[in-house]
């Protein structure tokens, strides 16, 4: 058995702002570089042996004091980036939902203006899993990321449709847990 821990970053001034950070490298606010010292905190009585991060630097910024606390080294890989969202990125999510159907937002083969769709995620997302796990390098794995990679892992390890997953909220810093 392999335990995942899917971490979402901490808080960016975006996420405070309720902008579209899609795949745009937003940094961490100073309200998320004490959550990322807290989480390292929290899990540091965990076995966790492996940290994998997506690239973006939010994501890198929250796995690093854990990893420092627990003398590890993080992998970086871009499977584990936020949905690109392309044209909307950087917008107000409260100017970007009016103008487009929840199919839009949920679809899974719909896309934002030069964006990526659900699919294209939940296909990235799922090959790096299928790999990760064929050979797992620990028994305990972090995986800091985003939202949307979250909730389509996760779906996935359950072996849930794509076209049945139900968007929910994932709080900054919030640990999503799976044994496989």
């Amino acid at each position: 058995m392999t335990i995942l821990h899917f971490i979402r970053h901490g808080e960016t001034d975006w996420n405070a702002q309720r902008r579209i950070q899609g795949q745009t490298d937003v940094p961490l606010s100073p309200t998320g570089r004490e959550q990322a010292r807290q989480l390292a905190d929290r899990l540091a009585e965990k076995e966790i042996g492996a940290i994998w991060s997506s690239d973006l630097q939010r994501a890198l910024d929250t796995a690093q004091p854990l990893a420092e606390r627990l003398g590890l080294e993080v992998h970086v890989t871009e499977a584990l980036r936020e949905r690109d969202f392309g044209d909307d990125e950087g917008k107000h999510d409260e100017l970007v939902f009016p103008r487009h159907p929840q199919s839009h937002w949920r679809h899974p083969d719909t896309a934002h203006p030069n964006g990526e769709s659900r699919r294209d995620v939940w296909n990235r997302v799922a090959a790096f899993l299928d790999t990760l796990l064929a050979e797992p390098p620990a028994g305990e794995i972090a995986l800091v990321t985003h939202g949307g990679p979250i909730r389509l892992g996760v779906a996935y390890l359950q072996r849930k449709k794509i076209d049945a997953i139900e968007w929910h909220a994932i709080a900054n810093v919030s640990v999503t847990t799976v044994e496989v």
